[in-house]
């Protein structure tokens, strides 16, 4: 029977990238849902009974983070001791469109508190995380190529992303909850959409606690160089998620639909971009991907504050997508590198933590430094942590890979 590049035979290699392209519509489907609601969360916390927008708005996003940080490790635990992904997605996309659709949904039948609002967010925020760290995994589980499989993964995200924004921005045109259902309806249709896949983790896994998670760590410290790049790169995601999005709105005028526009101006390439320098990660390394992305990255964010005028801020938000696109999924297949396979669950869980606790640290400093100092110092401060980061975190990140080591040691 004919064989691909790998070894595999025709009948694998077509699972495979069936399996592929079916992840790659989770993790599209998640982001896509969870960003439509960006362009206009003045307006929705605003419906849902909120006092308060800059607060209320950092609330609403910061408590969802707040669910994946803590409970991005339960999923991947569950699904390295169960040896089941397939199940736990389902589960996770199920709760998420509960979620999602009890939002839009109990205001408008009897009065809600905001503090109710926000309990039901963190449920829902607790099982998105499931549904997309895990369809992440999934997709380390996978062979033909880290680096194309994070590809793969990248390119899912910066779509959802990037056609949330504006698809969010005229759903926001129909009404406040509109989005919210159209978001529970996707989380739906994720959970039938799962059904095809197959699980590849080879069975159950003997770990099975958060002790665990620290001996991977102590065994393999070097997944902390990912985990921090991934904690700074969200950390700027959460700035434009909340203070991005009121600067574009307050400051430059724009209308839902037009600030979608100009996040698109951002994730568009980052979306396009993810899977050829996925695959060119894969041949060049991760080390120069990820350390010349992230401090190209820090100077486009410093610029998006500092550009006088609309059309250069879009041109700006173009530049972070590209630098974002090169650096991205060589950060995320770093971690597959450094990854057992009979603990993909648990490394990725503490990636995708890590990043929930950047874009809540975004969401937080955005806020706190737009009504202290106003908008242009967030992205001066938010440019200058991920330049530094970079240029220090350099001997880590070589010493991180074979290749780097292999330099160090000459």
């Amino acid at each position: 029977m004919p064989t691909d590049t790998t070894g595999e035979t025709d009948p694998t290699v077509a699972a495979r990238d069936r399996d592929r392209a079916v992840l790659a519509a989770v993790v599209f489907v998640v982001l896509f849902a969870q960003v439509t609601l960006y362009p206009g969360v003045d307006t929705l916390v605003t419906a849902l009974g909120a006092t308060g927008v800059v607060g209320a708005s950092t609330w609403f996003l910061a408590v969802e983070f707040v669910a994946f940080v803590v409970f991005a490790g339960v999923w991947g635990l569950a699904s390295d001791a169960t040896g089941r992904r397939v199940a736990l997605v389902r589960l996770g996309a199920l709760g998420a469109g509960l979620g999602y659709v009890t939002l839009a949904v109990a205001p408008q039948v009897a009065p809600t508190s905001f503090g109710t609002v926000l309990a039901v967010r963190t449920f829902q925020g607790a099982a998105t995380v499931g549904a997309f760290s895990l369809a992440i995994t999934m997709l380390m589980d996978l062979s033909g190529g880290h680096g194309r499989n994070m590809g793969a993964a990248g390119i899912a995200i910066g779509l959802g992303t990037a056609l949330g924004a504006p698809v969010g921005g005229l759903l926001y045109g129909f009404g406040p909850f509109v989005p919210l259902a159209v978001a529970g309806a996707l989380m739906f249709a994720v959970a039938l959409a799962v059904g095809v896949l197959d699980d590849r983790t080879g069975g159950p896994s003997r770990r099975g606690g958060f002790a665990d998670v620290r001996s991977r760590l102590r065994s393999t410290p070097a997944l902390l160089v990912p985990y921090t790049f991934g904690f700074v790169d969200r950390l700027s995601a959460g700035v434009f998620a909340l203070a991005g999005t009121l600067y574009f709105r307050t400051v430059l005028g724009l209308s839902p639909a037009e600030t979608g526009a100009m996040l698109l101006a951002f994730f568009g390439p980052f979306a396009l971009l993810q899977y050829p320098f996925g695959v060119l990660s894969d041949r060049l390394g991760r080390a120069v991907p990820i350390v010349v992305g992230s401090a190209g990255y820090g100077v486009a964010v410093i610029a998006v504050g500092l550009a006088p005028t609309v059309a250069l801020v879009a041109a700006a938000m173009v530049l972070v997508g590209v630098v974002g696109a090169f650096m991205a999924p060589a950060t995320m297949a770093l971690v597959t590198d450094l990854a057992g396979a009979d603990d993909r669950g648990v490394a990725m869980a503490g990636f995708n933590a890590a990043g929930s606790l950047g874009f809540l640290g975004g969401v937080v400093l955005g806020g706190t430094v737009a009504e202290a100092t106003g908008f242009t110092a967030v992205f001066l401060v938010t440019g200058a942590i991920e330049i530094a980061v970079a240029l220090v975190a350099v001997p880590a990140l070589l010493w991180a890979t074979p290749a780097g080591r292999q330099l160090l040691e000459r």
